[in-house]
């Protein structure tokens, strides 16, 4: 059977059984045809190449500096291909068996600086209280999005040092609130009347007008991104999520321990918060650089 052929009735069965979009097909399309090229310069056609000629093909992948999620659809693409021909026949024996995926290494989490964040947050006070004090408390908590719009009246402390957080598993958190994010949330409470109809009452921190009783996630997010453009700093680098990150980071680079900031986080395994741990990486690289007697920067010794 002709190659081409090989791979439109492998991508026809791809897309009348197993359903796949357009964009995974065409992904595969591409995958093969470079597999097929890498064949056709040995001298091997598809349906005799051996688990030896694919393993040489991974390894060109890596060579060429694709990344490791590259490679590791590539991969697939193989397998599934491989798969197929063995259904129906057209080998006797699948070379792509044990062909091993390559390790994808876990993306640090992305975080903005200390300035950045005071930069928003000064933004959001030109705006509203409302928004300053969502951000200090974002900030000061590192909480969920969720759990921060959700926030119930009764969760703040009579001295509004301290925020009790239900999060994942209904698993219930406090966290402490540091002194910018007390002192806004003492100036909310004063001015939340006004966001509640005449006459009404709310259980929420946050009340609006949406069907949930509570700001929503879209409605925060939102908001956020128009305040991250006004700051200057490109909003696609700006999410509820990306202060999670900011406040985790943060804190570790100013000596926090991991297990403090895992309970803060509401992370039930500290493996979790360990990605966070290229901020003590960094921190002690500067700290050798800068106290090594061996060390241009650290003066002579």
């Amino acid at each position: 059977m002709k190659e081409d052929t090989l791979i439109n009735s492998f991508l026809e069965m791809m897309t009348a059984e197993r359903g796949s979009s357009q964009r995974t097909i065409e992904a595969y399309r591409n995958d093969l045809s470079d597999l097929f090229s890498f064949l056709k310069m040995r001298g091997i056609h598809p349906v005799k190449a051996k688990r030896s000629d694919l393993r040489a093909f991974v390894q060109t992948l890596s060579e060429n500096g694709l990344s490791a999620k590259t490679q590791s659809r590539r991969l697939s693409a193989i397998h599934e291909f491989y798969r197929f021909l063995y259904s129906e026949d057209q080998i006797q024996k699948n070379p792509a068996d044990y062909l091993q995926s390559p390790k994808i290494g876990k993306a640090l989490p992305k975080y903005l600086s200390e300035t950045e964040i005071t930069q928003l947050i000064a933004v959001a006070e030109r705006k509203n209280l409302r928004m300053k004090t969502l951000l200090e408390i974002l900030y000061a908590t590192g909480m969920r999005v969720s759990e921060l719009v959700s926030l119930p009246l009764l969760s703040i402390t009579a001295d509004n040092k301290m925020v009790m957080v239900r999060g994942k598993g209904n698993k219930e958190r406090i966290i402490p609130l540091n002194e910018p994010a007390s002192k806004a949330l003492e100036q909310w409470l004063i001015q939340r009347e006004f966001f509640l109809k005449k006459g009404r009452t709310s259980k929420w921190l946050f009340p609006s007008a949406a069907k949930e009783g509570h700001l929503t996630r879209d409605g925060f997010f939102k908001a956020l991104k128009e305040i991250a453009s006004e700051a200057g700093i490109d909003p696609a680098r700006v999410s509820p999520h990306v202060f999670r990150h900011s406040f985790a980071s943060h804190l570790i680079a100013h000596d926090a321990d991991l297990r403090s900031v895992q309970k803060m986080l509401g992370h039930a395994d500290i493996a979790t918060t360990e990605i966070y741990t290229h901020i003590l990486e960094e921190r002690l690289k500067k700290t050798v650089e800068k106290s090594h007697p061996l060390s241009y920067s650290g003066g002579k010794g």
